[in-house]
Order: C-alpha cells, then structure tokens, then sequence
C-alpha cells in the first residue's frame, strides 16, 4: 500500500514506523512546517494523491476540513485522525456526494481503545439500570495536547451518554451544583502523558472505575494503518468510523 502522510509531527513519524514495520510506503510525507528530510512535499494537491493508494492525515484542525473536502470529493480512501474540527462534519457531508466519499473519521484509532469504548457502554448499561451510581470523565494528556477534552473523551462521553441515558455534557468545572442528567469531563494536561482515560461510576456504597493508559502513541498508528487497509479491502463508502471496523473485525462479540 502506497500512502500519501499527512502532518509529520509525532503521530506522523509513528505512523510512517507502522507503515514500514507492515511493509508498506509513505510515497508522499506533506507538511508545511516540520523540517525533516522525509518531508516530500509542503502544499498538498490532487497530483499528489494521484500517486497514492489512501491518505493518512493526522494533520491540524485548521487545514483538516478543507482537507478532507479534497479526499471526499476525489474519493481517494482517507484515514482522518485530525481532532478539534469534528463539530463541521456535518457540514462537510452536506458540501460533497457522502456514497463516492471513502473517508474514516475517529478521534482514535487504537484498537485497545476502541475496545475499552464497547466496555465502557456496555458497563453503563448495567450500571444505569441498577439507578444507583452516578458517573464523570477524567482525561489526562501532555501539554502539547491541541484540543481540550480529547477526541476520546468525547467518545467515551457518547458511550456513557448512550449507555445509561444522560442528556447533557458538561466541560470541565461547573460554577455550581452538577445536574443529575449531566456528564462531567475533566481535563488534565501535564508533562508527557500519552494519555490517560478513566470512567467513574460512583455510588453511595462503593466505586467502580474503568481505565485505558497508552503507554506510547505506537498502538495509534497501527491502528491507523490498519483503518487504512480496511477501507482499501471494505466494499464500504460514505463516511465511516472504526465502529464499522470493529462490528466487521468482531461481529457480535462486543
């Protein structure tokens, strides 16, 4: 598989070690501002993807939605790890024909996560049905971390949300009383922490914590390269998440 990288700052350079590791090709590496030898390009076009079998984008939030217009609009399979835009996907569907576009979207492709996601609901489920534990989010990242909660967080958030029936995310400190219908993210950023990812369900009576650590941002870009496979096997269009991964990878497992 010939890939067309995205942004070569840290997740980039995992990915590119993922993409060899495999035995596959970064033929094009674009990015306007790290110098680096492996740098091929700084502007990226649609003669440059000509070249390339899929793109991998773990670019910026200010250049990933006209980005990923271009990836949509010329149908070139794309694996989208950029945060912080997600709120304008909407607006993209509506700008381009959603059956020709090949284009995954999540804000993490690590399968551990992925994995600790399905846990998550399935956990809020059972714990929303007891009626008594109440639950919030804490996240904690470097302090180079652009967006804040993190994309994963947010994930998560949906899965509680949708696990156990509350309506309403709330951001970080609350100048008063918390809402019962309303989830707590609280976010930390702090030295060089891959990332931390911890539920809460809390009762009068006891605890019950759920935790994803990433050691590194190696499990990240495997599985980037591996949503990057998948869409170039998958007969599947439109605009995909790795939840089509999983249901494809595990059936009804999880």
């Amino acid at each position: 598989m010939k890939v067309a990288l995205v942004g070569f700052g840290k997740m980039g350079k995992e990915i590119l070690f993922a993409l060899n590791e495999r035995g596959d090709e970064a033929a094009r590496i674009i990015d306007p501002y790290i110098e680096d030898g492996r740098v091929t390009d700084r502007v990226l076009d649609a003669s440059i993807l000509s070249e390339c079998d899929a793109v991998i984008d773990f670019s910026s939030p200010s250049s990933a939605f006209d980005n990923v217009l271009m990836y949509s609009k010329l149908s070139i399979p794309a694996v989208i790890g950029t945060t912080g835009w997600l709120d304008r996907l909407d607006e993209l569907k509506g700008l381009v024909d959603c059956e020709s576009a090949r284009v995954m979207v999540s804000g993490n492709y690590s399968i551990g996560v992925l994995l600790y996601l399905r846990i998550a609901r399935r956990a809020a489920e059972l714990v929303g049905k007891s009626g008594l534990y109440d639950a919030a989010i804490k996240e904690i990242h470097h302090r180079e971390k652009k967006d804040s909660p993190s994309g994963t967080a947010l994930m998560v958030a949906d899965a509680i949300i949708e696990g156990m029936g509350k309506k309403e995310i709330l951001i970080g400190n609350s100048s008063g009383k918390i809402g019962k219908d309303q989830l707590q993210i609280i976010s930390e950023r702090v030295g060089y922490e891959n990332g931390l990812h911890e539920v809460r369900f809390d009762s009068f009576a006891d605890t019950i914590t759920l935790t994803h650590h990433a050691r590194n941002r190696r499990g990240f870009a495997i599985g980037a390269v591996e949503a990057a496979h998948y869409i170039l096997s998958s007969h599947k269009s439109g605009f995909l998440t790795m939840d089509d991964y999983i249901e494809d990878k595990f059936g009804g497992i999880i």
